[in-house]
């Protein structure tokens, strides 16, 4: 389909950044940078197995130690001893920008009994077959079930903490069985589990994001940690108080600002990039694909640049996206927001620091299908105030 002006539309920038550091090595990041990122130890620190690790979103909110939008997320009292994913671009972004202790690997080939015992395991376990905007296979997908991998770590280290994260609409899909079935696989294992519901902009993000974290304890160690407090609640963050800066910058003095998918928008159908985002309004939800139709900038008659799209999902700017838009594009939809990831991984360490001092929650634990239906109760809830999120701002 041709857009308005009857001129055929026009392919993605095949620009690639320039870059001299990724984050790790960033001078500017030094103050704040965590041991983990080369190669040492933080002291008194939890052990952390990472698996779908992808680019790193979620394994950067853990470490902690970088810099968004002017502030500073300290670093946090973790080690990651290996990291995980079978894409080979995604691992070299990750080892470009956060570690070498990454590797490339399909868990589904990989006996749990041969990677490193840690005590907390964090893995976005793939989302493609649950989402929305997906095929909704769900476990007769090619990657509905790779779940399975976190509960063969489970079953073979007994790491004390779990963190899955997921798309909200894994809850709802075929009224909820697939969450059930997943919760019923990792309880087996001997833990008590909670699911989290976040939207991202009561962390302070500036797109409309909500996932699923589902966070686990052993069994003997009573109730899991309770979800992170908002603190964003009384007023969100729009989408030009995130990007804004950026409107008049065209080249690469900050890296992958040059970079975009130059489609037009369609007149009709199904056609690509008729969804504009609004100035005062939380951007759409980032997706993997480049191509979104959702992925249009607020004022200027263009999609989203790379930047963008790594800045409405809170990587610092010094996180560098070595690739082509596509390839980078769908690196940054996948990826967990470091600074909401940040704000679970530090729940999570006050709940270590709490089980070492002695303390332990009894937790009166509802049946799976209860905690299932109060999830979607609230996204019910969450959708309709979503909806009139102009209203907030």
């Amino acid at each position: 389909m041709r857009p308005k002006s009857g001129l055929p539309k026009r392919k993605a920038l095949r620009r690639k950044p320039e870059f001299q550091f990724g984050l790790k090595n960033h001078p500017s990041n030094f103050p704040l940078c965590h041991p983990n990122m080369h190669g040492d130890a933080l002291e008194d620190a939890s052990d952390v197995m990472s698996m779908f690790c992808g680019c790193g979103g979620l394994d950067l909110g853990f470490l902690g130690g970088f810099s968004y939008l002017g502030k500073a997320y300290e670093a946090l009292p973790f080690n990651i001893v290996q990291a995980v994913d079978f894409d080979e671009k995604s691992i070299e972004t990750y080892k470009l920008n956060i570690s070498d202790h990454c590797t490339v690997g399909d868990l589904t080939q990989i006996d749990a009994a041969d990677l490193p015992k840690a005590r907390v395991l964090i893995g976005g376990f793939p989302c493609q077959d649950f989402s929305s905007s997906g095929p909704k296979l769900g476990f007769a997908g090619k990657r509905g079930q790779l779940y399975t991998a976190l509960v063969d770590y489970m079953h073979e280290h007994k790491p004390d903490i779990v963190v899955g994260e997921n798309v909200s609409h894994l809850a709802s899909l075929h009224g909820g069985a697939y969450l059930r079935a997943i919760l019923n696989d990792f309880e087996a294992e001997g833990y008590n589990f909670n699911v989290w519901n976040l939207f991202a902009p009561d962390y302070g993000l500036s797109q409309s994001r909500r996932r699923l974290f589902l966070v686990g304890v052993r069994k003997e160690l009573g109730a899991p940690p309770k979800p992170p407090t908002p603190t964003h609640l009384n007023r969100y963050s729009p989408i030009e108080e995130a990007i804004g800066d950026l409107k008049s910058i065209t080249d690469e003095s900050i890296t992958n600002q040059s970079q975009y998918f130059m489609a037009t928008k369609a007149t009709a159908g199904g056609g690509q990039g008729d969804h504009d985002n609004k100035i005062g309004q939380l951007a759409y939800c980032i997706r993997a694909n480049a191509k979104a139709r959702i992925q249009f900038h607020y004022e200027l008659e263009r999609r989203l640049t790379v930047r963008e799209c790594a800045r409405l999902q809170s990587f610092p700017d010094e996180f560098v996206f070595p690739f082509a838009a596509m390839t980078n594009m769908t690196q940054i939809g996948n990826a967990v927001p470091p600074t909401l990831a940040h704000h679970v991984a530090r729940t999570v360490a006050e709940y270590l620091s709490q089980i070492d001092q002695g303390e332990r929650l009894e937790w009166d634990a509802k049946p799976i299908d209860e905690r299932i239906q109060a999830i979607t109760n609230r996204r019910r809830l969450s959708s309709h105030i979503e909806s009139q999120l102009d209203l907030f701002l």
